[in-house]
């Protein structure tokens, strides 16, 4: 048997070699944060508060013809309530799990701005940098900035319209992420720095960018300064090739037009398997309930941001007609008091916020993404209103989270977005 001493002789040899390595290659180790929330009550939320979001997320089902749903409401001053409503899988009945991992679609997009930001604060990029400087087949981009990409303000646009056929046909497709953002390019929408615009082609330059810069991989990149930072197990950039979404996934369907022109809704098309390309650094990372909840709380508290650096320093309308409450900037939205994310990408619909005063926070994951990803929003506004009025639980006291809208107002504007049948229609 070996004895402690040598154990212990042998933990340090095994320490220091990978200190030795760690200086040779230049990296070392981060350290690990928490978001700074108010402490979550152990317990469920009360259950009339449980059974009216069990009917909003069925509802929102209903409207996207989603046969599952995972969905995280924690409310520190009053319980939380995190659940599988529906199947995974219709084809087998298997019921979808709360512990199922899913693409969380644009979080990639927060953190990829993490992974900017924390560059930035070493001196290896500047916000300001031309994006020319590390791609260099963005000749024509000179006046566009590191940080303008982060912000949404590129005035590139966007690649999804003109590419999602082809993965609804294809999912499995690797695709060039230089050929995705020459698509953004051909839809350039304005004077860079002027206004935000929703911009998928934008984030996959900037993961390019970044990648150039450090000489790491965008996937070790995001291990390094978020996941590792705010111990998120479940969460990584998938290699480019066709695989599930982690080990036990939501299975994603979409539904397709039939032969009449309208959405198959009761036979949507599994495409759980796919390629993360079709996302990369703007919607292509994987994660779960818990990680995302523990990722959002970090981004609406600033956990991650080095210091000295404000990512939401300046804040952009969504659109001309959005409300005042509702802005972008920094890689993330802002409804109201709420900090997040939504987006969609084939087979599944998400959206992930959180509140840093009162640390109410909502993840959502409807399994078709036949819909807008709008609709993904309009339930997590709903839920999180509906938790904002929860019971305290016993020796806390009620908080007033102040959300601009009503559980209603979202409500109707699910009914109103719908794609499949509602009940009673």
């Amino acid at each position: 048997m070996r004895s402690r001493s040598s154990v212990r002789r042998h933990g340090v040899v095994v320490a220091l070699g990978l200190a030795l390595a760690l200086l040779v290659s230049g990296c070392s180790a981060e350290g690990r944060v928490e978001p700074d929330v108010p402490a979550q009550i152990e317990g469920a939320l009360p259950a009339d508060t449980q059974q009216q979001l069990q009917s909003a997320v069925e509802f929102a089902m209903a409207a996207t013809g989603s046969p599952g749903a995972l969905v995280g409401v924690w409310a520190p001053w009053s319980g939380q309530w995190v659940a599988g409503v529906g199947t995974s899988d219709p084809a087998t009945g298997a019921p979808a799990d709360p512990g199922m991992t899913f693409r969380a679609t644009t979080l990639s997009r927060a953190m990829t701005c993490d992974v900017l930001y924390a560059l930035a604060s070493r001196g290896t990029v500047a916000l300001t940098d031309p994006v020319s400087t590390y791609v260099a087949s963005a000749v024509n981009l000179g006046d566009v900035t590191l940080g303008q990409l982060c912000d949404g303000t590129s005035g590139i646009g966007s690649y999804r319209a003109s590419v999602q056929g082809m993965w609804a046909a294809n999912p499995g497709r690797v695709w060039e992420p230089r050929e995705l953002v020459s698509f953004g390019l051909g839809h350039r929408t304005g004077v860079p720095g002027q206004a935000w615009v929703d911009s998928d082609a934008g984030y996959q330059l900037l993961g390019l960018a970044l990648e150039s810069a450090s000489g790491s991989t965008m996937a070790d990149l995001y291990e390094r300064y978020v996941t590792d930072r705010l111990g998120m197990a479940s969460t990584f950039l998938p290699d480019p090739p066709a695989a599930e979404p982690g080990g036990d996934p939501l299975r994603g369907f979409v539904s397709l037009p039939g032969p009449d022109g309208a959405l198959a809704c009761a036979t949507p098309v599994d495409v759980t398997r796919a390629s993360s390309s079709i996302g990369f650094t703007d919607s292509g990372v994987v994660s779960s309930l818990d990680d995302a909840r523990e990722y959002t709380q970090a981004l609406a508290t600033g956990a991650l941001m080095p210091d000295g650096m404000d990512r939401f320093a300046k804040q952009w309308p969504v659109a001309p007609d959005a409300p005042t409450w509702f802005t972008a900037g920094g890689g993330a939205y802002h409804a109201g008091s709420l900090v997040g994310e939504f987006g969609s990408v084939p087979g599944y619909l998400t959206a992930s916020f959180a509140d840093a005063a009162t640390g109410l926070t909502v993840v959502v994951v409807l399994n078709n993404s036949a819909a807008s990803e709008r609709l993904a929003a309009y339930l997590a506004w709903e839920l999180a209103a509906i938790a904002s009025k929860a019971a305290p639980a016993a020796g806390r006291e009620a908080v007033d989270a102040g959300l601009p809208w009503t559980p209603q107002q979202y409500h109707d504007a699910i009914a109103q977005s719908a794609v499949c049948p509602l009940p009673g229609a």
